[in-house]
């Protein structure tokens, strides 16, 4: 079906057809058992499904299966319901922040279809942290599926320094409460003053602060770091620095990776990239980076913390590549656009057939078999 809305969809500009995909969700989301039976992929044995962040004091995330939405289509968190009907193993929603934004002028996101890739620089907008807690306290969760908050810092030059750590600070402490695990997103290139806190002195600053916080609501969330593409496929940069002090501030797990700043290896015309200008690149351009990256991530912390895989997972295989280098979970963003929302079913019937393929009897057998 999607294959024939796709052309009449692209005939907008990429927002406005982003828009459009969101309006049909909240209808789907009013009749999730026609969304469930028209998309639902089937798994009777539990194959893909998997068990993570279980400790003594908190029984862990049960996720039916591995592929999950990534930050930044539901920035809102007005479509929980309607991802699980799909069925996606769990949603991330945001990034979020502690002041409402409205991001940065429009236009701020741009197809490349010969790349089946994305550029955006959206500026974070979203309604802000005391909006979302809000209709995430009033939300009708829906059974066995995990939520993700992804936050981020005010997109405002203005909030530097000490002013950034107390603008982060605001808001952990009110969605927290509703986070199944926070993901931080310290690596965001769209926002006005170019700042990120992928230096160590800044990521020990912020972490500081986040886990203080943590510590403070005596909170069992699992907190991730989200990070940014490698360079190259083997220049990681500071990479094992940052790890080494996520680890010790208490940090569970990784998500790799954000969108890149740079351009390189696109099939896109040199005149339309620099006509689209600034923005984070998505889609299959950074697949075979962000996998390096979890394989990176995955020997670095001797695979004993989970890795969620984002990056041009557009296919089982690519999942399938994503896990075998060590990730435990995936996210789908871009491909989204270019595959619709069967998508998530096809990966999963996939991934059932790689298993089989492969021998293996589960899901867990096959992460990090090629790290």
């Amino acid at each position: 079906m999607y294959r024939f809305l796709r052309p009449l969809l692209f005939r907008f500009d990429a927002e406005r057809a982003h828009g459009l995909g969101i309006r049909a969700a909240h209808v789907g989301q009013r009749l999730p058992g026609v969304v469930r039976s028209l998309f639902r992929s089937s798994d009777p044995e539990g194959r893909l499904a998997q068990t993570l962040w279980a400790r003594s004091d908190r029984p862990g995330l049960r996720f039916a299966n591995p592929v999950g939405l990534a930050a930044g289509f539901d920035k809102n968190a007005t479509l929980i319901p309607f991802w699980a009907a799909l069925g996606f193993g769990f949603a991330e929603v945001g990034s979020v922040t502690a002041q409402p934004s409205k991001g940065n002028p429009q236009p701020r996101a741009f197809r490349l279809p010969a790349d089946r890739a994305l550029i955006n620089r959206m500026g974070l907008n979203n309604d802000g942290a005391e909006a979302i807690a809000s209709r995430l306290a009033s939300l009708d969760r829906p059974e066995a599926f995990v939520l993700g908050i992804n936050v981020a810092k005010t997109h405002s030059p203005a909030i530097l320094g000490e002013a950034a750590l107390v603008d982060f600070q605001a808001s952990v402490r009110l969605l927290l409460p509703y986070a199944d695990y926070l993901a931080l997103n310290v690596s965001c290139p769209n926002t006005a003053e170019g700042k990120t806190f992928e230096t160590p002195d800044a990521l020990d600053a912020l972490l500081t602060v986040v886990m203080a916080e943590h510590a403070a609501q005596d909170s069992t969330v699992p907190v991730l770091v989200k990070l940014s593409p490698p360079i190259s496929m083997t220049d990681f940069g500071c990479t094992e620095e940052l790890v080494a002090l996520s680890l010790g501030h208490g940090v569970e797990g990784f998500i790799a990776t954000n969108t890149a700043a740079d351009r390189s290896g696109l099939q896109a015309p040199p005149a339309r990239l620099e006509e689209i200008g600034t923005g984070g690149l998505s889609g299959q351009p950074l697949a075979a980076r962000s996998t390096a990256l979890v394989r990176h991530l995955y020997r670095a912390t001797d695979g004993r913390v989970p890795i969620i895989g984002v990056g041009g997972v557009d296919s089982a295989e690519a999942a399938y590549a994503k896990i075998q280098a060590g990730a435990s979970l995936v996210e789908l963003y871009t491909a989204l656009v270019y595959a619709g929302p069967g998508l998530v079913r096809r990966i999963q019937r996939g991934l059932l057939r790689l298993l089989d393929r492969d021998g293996l009897g589960a899901l867990t057998e096959a992460i990090g078999l090629d790290a």
